[in-house]
């Protein structure tokens, strides 16, 4: 199919539940400057020095974004970036180089660069690519956001500051934000495969700061995923700065949470974050390929309260963490980690695959064309149980339930945690009693599944916010039903 411009392309492809499997040539030559043949001459040099396996990513990113702060149009921009990585495997060792420009010498240049890893020339390699079809969509677009006019996103917006001023008189400051994002990506490899894709991905934000005579607390709200305009059908930017609004009142009427050990309920959805770094993180196939992690060597083994059954999928519709094809090009599927305790597997990429002697589970991802994919999570979270979230409250004489974190840290090599929240309760004879805040859970995350000991029938994934860092920036989705843990160390007020 022929395409006028990158508007009609993003028009009719972004919306199909199936993903594409014709290549739009016309389109990748307009943006890209290349065709299939120049690709295959690229990998055939990046291969030249003797390399295992070779492959090329090209990034084609739009960026919109406008800021409104404090009733007036912060900053609006359009960015627009494009580039290309190549990575060569030899045995063990990776060869990487990327470029900005699509010049063919340049490229060339960065083939030759990555193929050095290898020492062993072996001949000119025939690469003949073919365009993969077996591909799903997980993120089909009804209204692509890039066709939201800037007048019409500087309105939603100081909608959403007009609401968190009414919603309470304190209201000292608002900053309300709105950004999309279109990736066009076209990755090939030696192995012959072709895919490309469109990776939409929308993040709306409110934050507010509310005053109380000498005290101030601020508060932050939003969501999105990989979905157009859509979104503010069923998640109007007026909720999110009453959210805002709602939680910065919770907080200044917070008391300090006591020190010491006390059982801890998360909350559904959001408390999946400590899900995320203290268990998603120490599965991630090469730290245990390295025995850097917790989990190193344990698969079979009982590593969890029987009521845990953990997975990470990239297949969720719409979700920020969902994923097409991996930054290496293997389709996203669910991947089991944990089922009922016990450790079933680690989420991998091409190299650890190898290591390990299995498949690729879809966990190959990049920041950028500037980087090699390394294994990351996509969208991780704990499967329903069985309890009522008010019998789990009920079941507690005294302790801290959790419902928002700020934020954390762990110990990938032993598990350790340290987990800011921020909003929470303080729970006594069964019944929330008030706010709590200025504290911090420390625990370690293999000990903590073990105390698992309630797990409700309440799960949610939580609304599109969340980036993960690991030298490399990647979106990423949770979830989690209420879930009981009988002891976790507060870091509270003696």
């Amino acid at each position: 199919m022929e395409y006028k411009n990158i508007e009609e392309f993003l028009n009719i492809n972004t919306k199909s539940s199936k993903h594409w499997s014709e290549a739009p040539k016309n389109l990748f030559h307009d943006i890209f400057g290349i065709d299939t043949r120049r690709i295959e001459n690229l990998l055939s040099t990046a291969l030249d020095s003797g390399g295992d396996y070779a492959d090329i990513y090209l990034e084609y990113d739009v960026l919109n974004s406008i800021v409104l702060d404090e009733q007036t149009v912060k900053t609006a921009g359009l960015s627009v970036s494009m580039g290309a990585g190549i990575r060569v495997l030899s045995g063990d060792q990776t060869g990487y180089a990327h470029s900005e420009s699509m010049d063919n010498d340049i490229l060339l240049k960065a083939a030759r660069q990555a193929g050095a890893v290898a020492q062993n020339s072996r001949g000119k390699n025939q690469i003949s690519l073919k365009i993969a079809g077996d591909i799903e969509n997980h993120y089909p677009v009804i209204h692509p956001a890039p066709s939201m006019l800037v007048s019409e996103s500087v309105a939603m917006l100081q909608a959403a500051d007009k609401e968190a001023r009414a919603c309470d008189k304190r209201t000292e400051q608002v900053t309300a934000s709105l950004t999309n994002v279109i990736t066009i990506i076209l990755f090939a490899n030696s192995d012959g495969r072709l895919l490309w894709d469109v990776r939409p991905m929308l993040r709306t934000s409110v934050n507010v700061i509310l005053k109380d005579g000498d005290k101030y607390e601020t508060a932050n709200a939003g969501g999105g995923g990989r979905t157009g305009l859509e979104y503010f059908e069923s998640h109007r930017i007026e909720d999110h700065a009453r959210e805002a609004v709602r939680q910065a009142q919770v907080l200044l009427d917070a008391k300090p949470a006591p020190a010491g050990l006390y059982p801890v309920v998360l909350k559904a959805a959001q408390s999946g974050i400590l899900l995320h770094e203290a268990i998603g993180h120490p599965l991630e196939a090469d730290f245990n390929r390295k025995n850097t992690s917790a989990y190193a060597g344990r698969i079979g083994e009982q590593v969890a309260s029987n009521l845990c059954s953990i997975v990470d999928d990239g297949t969720i519709l719409n979700d920020r963490g969902s994923i097409n094809f991996d930054d290496e090009g293997c389709p996203s599927q669910k991947n089991v980690l944990i089922e009922k305790g016990t450790l079933k597997g680690y989420m991998h990429d091409r190299i650890s695959a190898r290591h390990y002697k299995t498949k690729p589970t879809g966990n190959g991802r990049r920041e950028s064309y500037q980087y090699f994919p390394i294994p990351r999570m996509t969208t991780t979270y704990m499967e329903n149980g069985e309890s009522d979230p008010g019998e789990i409250i009920k079941s507690v004489d005294k302790g801290i339930f959790c419902c928002t974190f700020k934020g954390g840290q762990v110990d990938i090599s032993n598990g350790d945690f340290v987990f800011v929240p921020v909003e929470a309760y303080w729970i006594e004879k069964g019944k929330i009693q008030h706010p709590v805040k200025n504290f911090t859970l420390i625990g370690n995350g293999p000990d903590v599944l073990t105390k698992v000991s309630m797990v409700g029938n309440d799960f949610e994934f939580s609304d599109g916010m969340w980036t993960c860092g690991k030298g490399q920036s990647v979106p990423v989705g949770i979830g989690l039903p209420t879930i009981k843990i009988e002891e976790m160390t507060v870091g509270g007020q003696k």
